[in-house]
């Protein structure tokens, strides 16, 4: 299994890292929307994108809405993993077509559970 982390902060993606991998996942990582978009086309096969909201060049919701834009991409596992907290905030994201919604900061066992949630994976 294959998953992008994509936030500006390197901290934030040696996190998310250190969660998925023993989950089975190989990480690609990138600092903003913009190189996750280009790490994506040079990707064969994604099964989860984790993503940040607020970066610089191209932000998370900017992000969502290209790769749903794609219709050979629109199936893809999409969880916002932000401090972004405002109902209207999380109901634009959703809206955008996020499939989950994360708040920092957060366990290791809250971001399992989503996963599991919307089915990524097998653990």
């Amino acid at each position: 299994m294959n998953a992008l982390i994509i936030d500006d902060s390197r901290a934030m993606r040696r996190v998310l890292r250190r969660i998925v991998e023993p989950l089975g996942f190989a990480v690609t990582e990138a600092g903003d929307g913009q190189e996750g978009l280009n790490q994506l086309s040079e990707m064969d096969a994604v099964d989860l994108i984790l993503v940040d909201w607020n970066m610089p060049v191209m932000n998370g919701i900017e992000f969502v809405q290209a790769v749903r834009a794609d219709t050979k991409r629109r199936d893809l596992k999409l969880v916002m993993v932000t401090t972004e907290t405002e109902p209207m905030k999380m109901a634009r994201a959703l809206m955008a077509g996020v499939d989950e919604f994360v708040m920092k900061p957060f366990t290791s066992d809250i971001l399992v559970d989503k996963l599991r949630l919307i089915g990524v994976g097998s653990f």
